[in-house]
């Protein structure tokens, strides 16, 4: 789940995937900006066949925390 959720992040942001962890923070240290934030998702819902709440989104701020709501959504 991690790798292909990097490999959705190197196409928004200009990062190297191997320097993406689940600690990095999307805004603070991959660069994301709403926009790209909010087109992200979009591509989540369609590679992973998931609805995301926009409500609970505004609360991932990691990688990992992005697994783990991804994750949630598919059991």
């Amino acid at each position: 789940m991690l790798d292909q959720l990097k490999e959705l992040i190197v196409n928004y942001v200009e990062v190297d995937a191997d320097s993406i962890t689940e600690d990095s923070r999307f805004i603070e240290d991959l660069g994301f900006n709403s926009y790209d934030f909010m087109s992200l998702l979009g591509e989540l819902e369609q590679e992973f066949d998931i609805t995301v709440d926009e409500q609970e989104v505004i609360n991932l701020h990691t990688v990992g925390e992005a697994v783990k709501y991804i994750e949630s959504l598919k059991n």
